[in-house]
């Protein structure tokens, strides 16, 4: 077992014995982690890091800083079992823990876990190919990119997430939507077995035989840690995509939304291959005063995008245009989720996001939360940097699967707008302004709906939604979910992401 910076862990760890919590020495001592009895549990290729290192700066280092959680010791699994053994100490010494991949979770709650453990999956990065080429096991850690890039060199794809630089399970256990969910469906709908961490510290390997299963694609990250799930992958049958996007100012809300409504949804009828995708931004360089919408058509199987979707945008006219032909693994810097794009860096700012599921655009909505938004980002300069996201992608394999059979309730929903609020950490006053902000343009979008429930994607949620709003409105759903949470995780040691109870 290697403990990084062993000497200088061990004198830390001696002089914190006899710290008083107000002394100045506090903060950097670990009052419950006996960092050499928690090495000497795990395997010889684990790593444990405490305060002062550079993997431990790097490890906790989170893409929204607000609400953080509070680590005192970065467990690095080389094997599965350690994340069992690690979840083993934890309960023993009553020290929480709270797993990480990619980092981005940036919902609230997470800054429950104050003092903990965190095991960062970074290490358990494999993707094997089974030999008939229909399934692939893939590590706890492993990111999109990596997924793509390994299945791409096999002739293979599967879903995941649109954006590199996360996970394939901390979207899929909430669903995940992305790029290849019309063909193939949402990323917890390729989950044939997954092997996890339960609670009690068992490491135990799960597939539909078990009751845990339809929890787990939808509600997963409150049942345990996945160390491994063995996912559906398929052939590439046709590698090309295109891509055109347009850049529209203010005044063309009305009739772009409009057009993306009748030349593309068409009622929650988009073909398979097609994903609209647009978000307002702030470019001073295209209008210093307003913000601007840029918008994407994507579309698989082409080298140049359909003018029978291209012509009505164009009619619009837009005031730049850009086109480009490639393959799938382009998408994501197309969109500007890739790894070199600021969606992939964490640099200390806080992002939110205030998601909502709708069925359509509702054209009077899109200019209200437009001008909302366009004013309070130029009054606040703090909050310029903000984006609001609109992703249509396409929906026939989604809305194939039963809404009953996995806990992902928000399936007839066709769009997935979120306010994504960014700024520079700048106290209380600010905090609270741009979370108004957010919850402000999801009001305008949920009343737009016309329905009493309001439907919030768990992965994009901020933290003050209702098990309702993230987990689905019938009571047989709540019910099902709290008894299985009662079963597998009675004292509630994954509570920390969404919680269901």
């Amino acid at each position: 077992m290697e403990v990084v910076t062993a000497i200088a862990a061990w004198a830390i760890s001696a002089a914190c014995r006899n710290v008083p919590t107000n002394s100045l020495l506090a903060g950097i001592c670990n009052r419950g982690v006996d960092i050499k009895e928690l090495s000497g549990r795990l395997s010889t290729g684990a790593r444990v890091y405490g305060p002062g290192t550079d993997v431990f700066t790097q490890a906790t280092t989170r893409w929204s800083t607000l609400d953080a959680p509070g680590v005192d010791v970065v467990v690095v699994p080389s094997v599965e079992n350690d994340v069992a053994e690690t979840v083993k100490y934890g309960n023993e010494k009553n020290i929480p823990y709270l797993p990480v991949n990619g980092g981005h979770g940036a919902i609230i709650t997470v800054g429950k876990m104050q003092g903990g453990i965190q095991i960062w999956m970074d290490d358990l990065n494999t993707v094997e190919i089974a030999d008939d080429g229909k399934s692939a096991k893939i590590g706890g850690g492993t990111l999109s990119k990596t997924i793509t890039d390994t299945l791409w060199a096999a002739g293979k794809q599967t879903s995941t997430g649109a954006c590199e630089c996360t996970s394939i399970l901390g979207p899929g256990l909430g669903g995940g939507h992305g790029f290849h969910q019309g063909r193939y469906g949402l990323v917890a709908d390729q989950f044939l077995s997954m092997n996890i961490v339960l609670a009690d510290g068992s490491l135990q390997t799960i597939d539909e035989t078990s009751d845990l299963w339809w929890a787990m694609k939808g509600a997963g990250h409150n049942f345990g840690i996945v160390t491994s799930v063995t996912s559906k992958i398929y052939d590439i049958e046709n590698p090309n995509w295109a891509y055109v996007s347009f850049t529209f100012t203010g005044d063309k809300i009305e009739g772009l939304y409009q057009a993306t409504k009748d030349y593309l949804l068409k009622n929650g009828t988009q073909p398979v291959e097609v994903i609209n995708y647009s978000f307002f931004i702030n470019l001073p360089e295209v209008d210093p005063d307003n913000t601007v919408v840029l918008f994407f058509i994507l579309q698989g199987g082409v080298q140049v995008v359909d003018p029978v979707f291209t012509d009505p945008f164009v009619k619009l006219g837009p005031v730049a245009t850009t086109s480009s032909a490639g393959t799938y693994r382009n998408l994501a810097a197309w969109t500007g989720n890739g790894n070199a794009d600021a969606p992939c860096q964490k640099v200390g700012l806080v992002n939110t996001r205030f998601p909502i599921d709708v069925e359509t655009y509702d054209i009077q909505a899109q200019r209200k939360v437009y001008d909302l938004f366009s004013s309070a980002t130029h009054e606040t300069p703090a909050l310029n940097g903000s984006l609001f996201l609109f992703e249509g992608y396409s929906l026939q394999a989604v809305q194939a699967i039963p809404k009953e059979s996995t806990a992902v309730s928000y399936r007839g929903d066709n769009l997935l707008f979120a306010p994504l609020i960014i700024y520079s950490p700048g106290g209380d006053e600010l905090e609270k302004q741009a979370a108004k902000l957010g919850e402000d343009l999801r009001q305008i979008l949920y009343e737009a709906t016309g329905r009493e429930e309001k439907h919030t994607y768990v992965n994009y949620a901020f933290g003050t939604e209702t098990k309702e709003q993230m987990y689905g409105y019938e009571q047989w759903r709540q019910d099902k979910l709290l008894n299985l949470k009662n079963k597998y995780d009675p004292d509630r040691k994954f509570s920390f992401y969404a919680p269901i109870a």
